[in-house]
């Protein structure tokens, strides 16, 4: 394979992938951005989305609730959770949904008067109900 560079995607729970690729797309807090080999080092946090990374065998996804990724001569990905896209189903998918609008009221109940905090974690929730739609599956309404 011509001009690959490691990828490493881990979750507390296990190692999901490990490979040399020729490109990973990252859902980026401040944007989604493509990753290929010679990219500038950076390091950038990462909101719920899907992650695609192109190995020798084919494309491989995976939905992330955040974390962050490093890019160097490699790219390292360090995800809070993350799913392989085969492996979600509607169950999985409500149950980050939940996990999400349950930190989104706990935000809200503990900076009454700080918008920011809960503004970004209403943001994540938004970016987590979204993924459903990306990987067909039924979105689910969140109670804000």
């Amino acid at each position: 394979m011509a001009d690959t560079m490691q990828f490493d995607l881990v979750s507390p729970e296990r190692r999901l992938l490990s490979a040399g690729v020729t490109s990973v797309a990252i859902p980026g807090m401040d944007g989604d951005m493509t990753v290929g080999p010679g990219h500038a080092p950076v390091i950038t946090t990462l909101r719920p989305g899907i992650l695609r990374a192109e190995t020798e065998k084919g494309s491989e996804e995976f939905v992330v609730t955040g974390g962050f990724a490093e890019i160097g001569a490699g790219v390292t990905v360090l995800a809070e959770k993350a799913v392989p896209h085969a492996d979600m189903d509607q169950a999985t998918y409500e149950a980050l949904v939940e996990e999400a609008e349950r930190a989104y009221h706990e935000v809200k109940q503990a900076t009454e008067n700080e918008p920011g905090p809960v503004d970004e974690a209403a943001k994540l929730l938004q970016d987590m109900v979204a993924v459903g739609g990306h990987i067909g599956l039924d979105p689910k309404q969140p109670n804000f």
